[in-house]
C-alpha cells in the first residue's frame, strides 16, 4: 500500500499498529515523528485506503456462533453493528452495519456467515429477529448462557470503545451516505484484533 506522498509501507504500519493499540491519531502522529513527519489527517486516511486479508481466510474449528447486534454512532446518525464470534480463541468470525435492524437482516447477516463457515448452532439475546432468521436457514438456536453473554458483551464494549472516535472522525460527508469509510475502518480493526488474538499464543 502507498500514499501520494509514497509513505514507507513499515511506516504505515506500524501507524495502523499504534492507532488499533488505543492511541488517538495524534499521538500516532508525534510517535511516527521520530521516523518521518506526518500528520494525523494522513493517518486517517492510511486507515482508510488499508485492505485487510479477509476474515475467512484462516480455517478454524468452531464450536457455535455468538451473535449480537448493537447501536454506534457515526457523525450525527446512528446504525447497527452486528458481530459474530467463535467461543474457543473469541475470534470475530464476521461483523457488519446496517441502517436498520430486522430479520431480514438478520438472515442475510447469518447467511453470510453459514456461507463461509459452514452450519454450527446460533447464541444470541433472544430477539426476535434471531429465531425467525435461524428457522429459515435451518440453524439450531438458543438464548445465551451467562458465559456466552459475557463472552460477547466483552467484545461488543471493547469495539464500542474504540469507536468512539467515529463522532469526530467519521461523520458522513455525502447525502444518502453508503457507509464504506466506517465499513473499511472496521474490517482494519477486526483485522488487528484476530492478527493479535494469535500472536500472543
Amino acid at each position: 500500500m502507498s500514499t501520494r506522498n509514497r509513505t514507507p509501507s513499515k511506516y504505515i504500519f506500524y501507524g495502523l499498529y499504534l492507532y488499533f493499540s488505543g492511541l488517538s491519531l495524534r499521538r500516532v502522529s508525534e510517535r511516527l515523528s521520530c521516523f518521518i513527519r506526518r500528520n494525523h489527517v494522513s493517518i486517517w486516511n492510511w486507515v482508510q485506503k488499508y485492505h485487510p486479508k479477509k476474515i475467512s481466510s484462516r480455517k478454524r474449528n468452531i464450536l457455535e456462533f455468538i451473535v449480537d447486534e448493537t447501536i454506534i454512532k457515526v457523525g450525527s446518525e446512528y446504525i447497527w453493528l452486528w458481530i459474530t464470534i467463535e467461543p474457543k480463541n473469541k475470534e470475530i468470525l464476521a461483523l457488519t452495519i446496517s441502517k436498520e435492524r430486522n430479520m431480514l437482516i438478520a438472515e442475510r447477516f447469518l447467511s453470510g456467515v453459514v456461507k463461509i463457515h459452514g452450519k454450527h448452532p446460533v447464541s444470541t439475546d433472544g430477539g426476535t429477529w434471531y429465531p425467525m432468521a435461524c428457522r429459515f436457514l435451518k440453524l439450531k438456536h438458543h438464548i445465551h448462557s451467562p458465559y456466552e453473554k459475557s463472552l460477547i458483551e466483552r467484545t461488543m464494549q471493547y469495539i464500542k470503545d474504540r469507536t468512539e472516535c467515529f463522532d469526530d472522525y467519521f461523520p458522513c460527508r455525502k447525502k444518502n451516505c453508503n457507509l464504506k469509510h466506517v465499513r473499511n475502518w472496521l474490517n482494519l480493526f477486526v483485522d488487528y484484533h484476530n492478527s493479535e488474538l494469535y500472536s500472543v499464543k
